[in-house]
């Protein structure tokens, strides 16, 4: 069932579409029609000071926490690549591949855990709040453990583990920010959240060089041991905090008048092509399957991460450049900042002009160019240079893929949910088998792995096109039912 984001002049002021009141919020827009000003997908500008007010609030005490969070999951599950530079193979004694099997592994239990982690969070059972913070304490614990480990098979069983409860995160936060958040709005928001993760490989380094370099071998540990224990605590600090800041639901999010809930809920509800009653969390699922635009978004979101594997041997991409261990971690943090503000550019950019083929087409193929760069030359200064290339054309795209997800398969909030776990899981299938690519022996141009990441690029671009034509074409037919909020591209 359709309904729409076009009614009178003032859109905010006079509609509001109460909970689960579908039908006659289609029979509204049927006879008000396309509202002035609109853009090609039916969305507007926001106008009302009360709407423009709650979207402030939501902002302050949303995106600081799941920044964060975030920041936090990536620098617990990504401390393994710098560990490796302070002896953490000869430590625990890996050989051959076996690093490359650790960090392969915690994806692994990532990926069991996602949907049915995101099918808990949108049955209406549980907090949200609550379910991620604790989940959040859970992995703070478990990534602190890693500095007890003895041997490639502690350390693998605890990779695992990390994966299993860092699972819920990611994909999570992804459905929390589709709630509040309209589809001009989201891929800014999403944008930020993913600027966590980039300042957490750029900030990474910084943070290992100081632990290595005060506390090695200090109280008879090493000093990547220390790393993992000092990222684990505050970790589990910061999510006792986030308990009492993250929201729950539209509805039910005890930090918001009920006004600013029921506000929350209507505008959402009004910027969803296709909405439909929720049936349940079962009946989401079956519906998220059963739709072929999953696979084409599955497939774009696995290209364009398979890209990004460079993420996990990020500091032995920069050491190829000739310089020691410090300077190394230092030179990693610049081209990752830089792509972070890059991100959130593109992410404001691609909601502002309700664009999506485009700015995946620039930056991913940015990012191959960078790609190209890498695996073809020696030169130092043109490989540092790729490295902010192919940093920024590649990151800047997660944003803008999700909210793609979001806003095309959002027709009911368990579908939405599943939907992003779905694409989520699938395309993080990448992480398992894209670390075999990094084959010691092929350093310092890493020949293999800079192509297939230059092809992935490509590829990823060829699938965006593929779904711009085919929400063109769906777009027509909703035009010619009669509707005016149609899929953006």
């Amino acid at each position: 069932m359709s309904t729409n984001a076009h009614h009178n002049r003032d859109v905010e002021k006079d509609t509001s579409l109460h909970i689960d009141d579908v039908s006659s919020s289609e029979k509204d827009f049927a006879q008000n029609g396309p509202v002035a000003g609109a853009d090609y997908t039916g969305a507007v500008a926001k106008t009302d000071r009360e709407e423009i007010a709650l979207v402030k609030i939501l902002d302050r005490r949303i995106m600081p926490s799941l920044f964060c969070m975030y920041f936090l999951n990536k620098l617990d599950q990504n401390a393994i690549a710098n560990a490796r530079l302070n002896g953490l193979e000869k430590d625990l004694r890996l050989k051959g591949s076996q690093y490359n099997t650790c960090i392969s592994i915690l994806y692994v239990g990532y990926l069991l855990a996602q949907i049915p982690s995101n099918m808990i969070l949108s049955s209406k059972k549980v907090r949200p709040s609550l379910y991620m913070a604790s989940c959040m304490i859970v992995w703070g614990i478990v990534a602190s453990l890693t500095a007890l480990v003895k041997n490639y098979t502690g350390l693998v069983l605890v990779r695992f583990f990390l994966g299993f409860v860092e699972a819920p995160f990611y994909p999570g936060a992804l459905y929390i920010l589709s709630l509040f958040y309209t589809r001009k709005e989201i891929a800014t928001r999403v944008s930020i959240l993913y600027a966590g993760n980039i300042v957490a490989v750029a900030m990474a380094g910084l943070i290992a060089a100081a632990c290595f370099a005060t506390l090695d071998d200090k109280h008879n540990m090493h000093g990547w041991q220390w790393l993992f224990i000092i990222e684990g605590v505050v970790t589990v600090g910061v999510a006792i905090i986030c308990i009492f800041v993250l929201p729950d639901t539209p509805l039910t999010t005890r930090w918001l008048t009920p006004e600013q809930r029921q506000l929350a809920h209507d505008r959402i509800q009004r910027d969803t092509v296709g909405l439909e009653s929720s049936k349940g969390v079962r009946a989401g699922f079956m519906q998220a399957v059963r739709d072929p635009r999953l696979y084409l978004l599955i497939a774009m979101q696995n290209l364009h991460l398979s890209a990004t594997s460079f993420n996990q041997f990020f500091p032995t991409v920069v050491k190829s450049l000739g310089y020691n261990t410090t300077i190394t971690l230092v030179l990693t943090a610049p081209p990752t900042l830089v792509a972070g503000v890059v991100g959130i550019l593109i992410g404001i950019s691609s909601g502002k002009f309700n664009d999506r083929t485009w700015h995946i087409t620039v930056m991913m193929g940015i990012a191959a160019v960078g790609f190209i760069i890498s695996a073809t030359t020696l030169n130092v200064p043109a490989r540092y240079i790729s490295c902010f290339l192919f940093a920024s054309g590649v990151y800047s795209v997660n944003s803008v893929i999700l909210g793609w997800v979001s806003g095309t398969l959002g027709q009911t909030a368990e579908k939405k949910a599943v939907s992003l776990s779905i694409v989520n899981m699938v395309s993080m299938a990448s992480f398992i088998y894209t670390p075999y690519l990094y084959i010691k022996e092929d350093g310092p141009k890493y020949t293999i792995a800079m192509s297939s990441n230059a092809s992935f690029s490509l590829a990823c671009i060829a699938a965006a096109w593929g779904l711009r034509i085919w929400l063109q074409s769906q777009n027509r037919r909703l035009a010619r039912d009669g509707k005016h909020t149609f899929y953006g591209y």
